[in-house]
């Protein structure tokens, strides 16, 4: 039996997505970590888990519920954080109706799909977009630290519905549904 590895998240338009990206080329160049690239920009609504594909339509269909009760709302970018010693990443400015969109999805997964993700209990929602992380070194991150801490970005964009993306083997894609 076929499983693959979904997450759910909130991809950015185009222009952001094309923004964000150009910053990890960027973190990839200069210290060396690649693993960002392997997905698309994204905010994180329910971290990665194993799904039957033979299930794909019964994960799409919750999303679509989901997507269909969404009322649009803005979503700000602004600056940049870092989880030391790896983690380098355009904040999120903090927006309660993505904090609720979060608990939705990761409620709605739990009780239709009974998929329950352990990593939640310990770990609050802390929005943000990657641009680099895992593969980045930990002398690499202080001075990638002292070069973003002084950079700045800002863009606002339109969440009007949630993503499912799927792991093939190499990195993750955006799935229609």
């Amino acid at each position: 039996m076929s499983e693959s590895l979904y997450f759910i998240a909130v991809v950015p338009p185009q222009e952001i997505q094309e923004e964000i990206t150009a910053l990890k080329h960027e973190i990839a160049e200069k210290y060396g970590s690649k693993h960002a690239l392997r997905s698309p920009p994204h905010i994180t609504l329910h971290m990665p888990f194993k799904w039957k594909d033979k299930r794909f339509d019964e994960l799409a269909e919750v999303m679509k519920n989901l997507n269909s009760d969404l009322e649009p709302f803005e979503v700000e970018l602004k600056n940049f954080d870092f989880f030391e010693p790896r983690v380098v990443f355009v904040s999120v400015v903090e927006n309660a109706k993505l904090e609720e969109l979060q608990k939705r999805v990761v409620d709605a997964c739990r009780r239709e799909l009974k998929l329950d993700n352990a990593n939640y209990k310990d770990r609050p929602f802390h929005p943000h977009v990657t641009i680099g992380f895992r593969d980045l070194k930990k002398a690499m991150f202080y001075e990638a630290k002292k070069e973003f801490d002084n950079r700045e970005v800002n863009s606002q964009f339109s969440v009007n519905e949630i993503t499912i993306l799927k792991h093939d083997g190499k990195k993750w894609n955006v799935m229609d549904f």
